[in-house]
């Protein structure tokens, strides 16, 4: 490649760039369309598989996919808001436990000097306010509702999504012989490679990860609720959406669940039952559910799994925290290939020598 080449292509680059800026709001339709075909994609290979016209695969995976949307949403949904509203009535009694117990004892283990937290305003507010807590989801759709522009904005978005996923997944092979056409056909081999191995991996973590994070919210809020705890499903359900970051699900939720524990029964004996849930979960997804659902193809070190969280969510926020482990996830690839590349240059193999003739 020249150097006008070069300059051609970092300004292609730069100016795609600027476009996807200043079209962020309209693109976020196809980009989720997009991904939802990614994920659906081998649904409908599969049922092709089984001799069935892809266009009619297209038809059952979304049909499926949609009965299922709706009957989480309108179990989770009501099952979540209930314990929530029962958590922010619940709210005063944890916070006198907190004022009588739990500070005195960290105060005496820790010994720390004695602090006054204003804890009675705040459970003053809560109790002059806790039937409020009730209604999230009715309260919200009440606002949108209100909102005549902003009700037919985001109809208007979710169509788009649905349509240009069905087209997506019908046209995928389609589009990707074509975006395969564009490469230059120098770099058409390694390109496609490349593609190849971040498709592994983001195979892996998209489809995988969302069944262990699934899998592990499944098995806390079954476990927690055996143990008879008020909140069982609200604490698994966040342990397992964060359980994509490498043991902070696992400790959010434990520490979540021991304190609730120990609220509610006042018994040391529940800590110990928390703790065999947690382990359970622990070991399940060590030995089965990340072996068989996700396997080694991601190859990310724990520390950087935290720290691509971490700056996702510096640079870019909630956004970026979602597409964080994605996004590095393809880097390790490209960092495995430069890697690669560089052990077979020339200044490899000059250090190499060098090393050998000192």
């Amino acid at each position: 490649m020249s150097v006008q080449q070069r300059w051609w292509l970092l300004a292609a680059i730069a100016l795609t760039g600027a476009v996807l800026y200043l079209l962020g709001p309209v693109l976020v339709p196809f980009i989720g369309a997009a991904i939802l075909a990614y994920v659906a994609d081998p649904l409908v290979d599969r049922l092709q598989d089984w001799k069935l016209p892809r266009t009619l695969a297209v038809v059952l995976v979304f049909v499926v996919l949609t009965i299922v949307a709706l009957l989480l949403l309108l179990v989770l949904i009501p099952l979540i808001e209930e314990q929530i509203r029962v958590l922010v009535q619940k709210l005063p009694r944890y916070i006198d436990w907190l004022q009588a117990e739990g500070l005195p004892w960290l105060t005496a283990r820790l010994g720390l000097a004695e602090t006054t937290l204003e804890l009675d305003t705040l459970k003053t507010a809560i109790q002059k306010n806790w039937q409020q807590a009730g209604g999230i989801a009715r309260e919200t759709l009440g606002s949108i509702s209100r909102s005549g522009l902003a009700l037919v904005g985001w109809i208007a978005n979710l169509l788009i999504m649905v349509v240009v996923t069905f087209y997506l997944l019908r046209d995928w092979e389609q589009v990707l012989e074509r975006l395969r056409a564009l490469l230059p056909r120098r770099s058409e081999q390694t390109v496609v490679r490349l593609a190849r191995q971040s498709d592994e991996v983001l195979g892996a973590f998209l489809r995988g990860q969302l069944l262990v994070m699934l899998a592990l919210g499944l098995i806390y809020s079954v476990g927690l609720s055996i143990i008879g705890l008020d909140f069982a499903l609200l604490i698994g359900a966040i342990a397992g959406l964060i359980s994509f970051v490498p043991y902070l699900g696992t400790i959010v939720g434990i520490l979540l669940a021991l304190i609730a524990a120990l609220v509610q029964f006042q018994n040391p004996m529940y800590l110990v039952y928390v703790g065999i849930v947690f382990g359970i979960g622990q070991v399940l997804e060590g030995t089965v559910l990340t072996p068989l659902l996700v396997g080694d193809r991601i190859g990310m070190h724990p520390v950087a799994v935290i720290f691509a969280v971490l700056a996702g969510g510096q640079l870019f926020g909630f956004i970026g925290v979602l597409l964080a482990l994605p996004l590095a996830a393809v880097a390790m690839v490209l960092l495995r290939y430069a890697h690669e590349r560089y052990r077979q240059s020339e200044l490899y193999a000059e250090t190499t020598g060098s090393a050998g003739e000192s």
